[in-house]
């Protein structure tokens, strides 16, 4: 059985940082990534890694201050959130593709989803 389990969300002041984990179980994938879902709006893609060789795909509005990582030995993926902004708050989802090619920014690319985990940045 397929699982993806997040944490590491929580709320934090404008300027700080949070580190959420996925951790997936049950099969390998070719590229894991991290939407985002604000009250109100569609779910947004954030960041993607692939799995194969580690290439990193990043939305506009989180270059720069956003960072996703691997562990291929913990099948994990971590995103790092620095200068975080009220405009960050959102429930923030794990993803996971099984096909080897994919577009990393497209929802529609990925399998499995976790339950979300919520990241709350007060100004």
């Amino acid at each position: 059985q397929v699982q993806l389990v997040e944490s590491g969300g929580g709320l934090v002041q404008a300027g700080g940082s949070l580190r959420p984990s996925c951790a997936a179980s049950g099969r390998t994938f070719s590229t894991m990534a991290w939407f985002r879902q604000a009250p109100g709006k569609e779910r947004e893609f954030v960041a993607a890694i692939s799995w194969r060789d580690g290439s990193t795909y990043y939305a506009d509005s989180v270059k720069g201050r956003f960072t996703i990582s691997r562990d291929n030995g913990k099948n994990t993926t971590n995103l790092q959130m620095n200068s975080l902004k009220p405009e960050d708050t959102a429930v923030y989802y794990c993803a996971a593709a099984v096909m080897p090619r994919v577009f990393p920014k497209a929802p529609s690319s990925y399998n499995y989803w976790g339950q979300g985990t919520q990241v709350t940045v007060s100004s």
